[in-house]
């Protein structure tokens, strides 16, 4: 049976994800750490923006930037500062790009049984900017099925 992904809207400007992945902890944690791993299941395959860049600096005060391009469109890009980095078991980072102030997320590892329960918690700077980024949990559930699979094989 696959893994399920269960999307909370806590409060007027929170998001909870959380998802129960088969695997340790260490390796979850590498997916979404190690470049490499996590172009290959970051973004969503049903959708069109390809990733066109990726740069992750996973330490404290480090950076990332993903570039996306859709089509024939300007690039898009996502940018922010990791704040906290505790290996297999938290990370949390800001996201920059928007107009309506920055957003935190913050991302927690838990292992049990050779198996990882993986909350993710979006904290946006008001209502508004939580209602312009609505519908990117869906993307996130598609990118957590492809998780799944990098980590099945």
């Amino acid at each position: 049976m696959k893994n399920r992904t269960l999307v909370e809207q806590i409060s007027e400007r929170e998001l909870v994800l959380t998802r129960t992945f088969d695997g340790p902890a260490h390796l979850v944690f590498e997916a979404w750490t190690t470049r490499d791993l996590f172009v290959r299941w970051w973004v969503p395959k049903a959708f069109a923006p390809m990733l066109v860049s990726c740069d992750l600096d996973v330490r404290v005060g480090g950076t990332y930037r993903l570039v996306f391009r859709h089509g024939d469109a300007e690039p898009m890009a996502f940018h922010g500062r990791y704040t906290e980095v505790v290996p297999g078991s938290r990370l949390v980072w800001t996201n920059e790009e928007s107009a309506h102030g920055t957003q935190i997320t913050t991302v927690t590892f838990e292992e049990k049984d050779g198996k990882t329960l993986v909350v993710v918690h979006e904290l946006y700077p008001s209502k508004e900017a939580f209602d312009s980024g609505r519908g990117a949990e869906d993307g996130m559930v598609e990118a957590f099925d492809q998780l799944d699979e990098l980590l099945a094989a």
